[in-house]
């Protein structure tokens, strides 16, 4: 059981050191960007070259989500820890995006965590969650998670 612990906090090490090193930014480092494109499998976001699968937006940038840094999947959903990090780089909204088909649960203790932090959450269906975030990021520091599959 030892080993299959470490085993894990390595590989959940690999993947975030692999995150930090795959960081775009935009050059207002207190504006969150804009999403120029949602289609399935594909977000393409101001200040990245290449488009995401999934992806964490947040005030100055933005990087791939990786689910396997938390935990995360359709069934338990996304975690605390995943919206931390909006949290770390200033978001004081979050646009939590359950994919094109609404496959991708949020539990309570999600939504929890941010009401005790004054955050104010929205959550919705991918397309309307990248229309509300790209309003919100005109108006104040918004950070989103956006799943663009099932």
């Amino acid at each position: 059981m030892e080993a299959l612990e470490e085993s894990v906090f390595h590989e959940r090490k690999r993947t975030a050191e692999t995150a930090c090193n795959d960081f775009s930014t935009v050059k207002n480092q207190h504006r969150s960007p804009q999403i120029k494109h949602v289609s399935w499998g594909r977000l393409e976001v101001e200040g990245r070259a290449e488009p995401y699968k999934d992806a964490k937006l947040f005030p100055g940038g933005s990087r791939e989500w990786n689910w396997r840094e938390t935990g995360t999947g359709h069934l338990p959903g996304i975690q605390p820890d995943d919206v931390q990090e909006l949290l770390d780089h200033g978001a004081r909204v979050v646009v939590l995006s359950r994919g094109m088909k609404e496959c991708l649960e949020v539990p309570r203790a999600t939504l929890d965590f941010l009401e005790a932090q004054q955050v104010q959450a929205h959550v919705l269906p991918t397309a309307e969650a990248v229309k509300l975030y790209n309003q919100l990021a005109e108006e104040e520091p918004v950070g989103g998670l956006f799943h663009t599959t099932c």
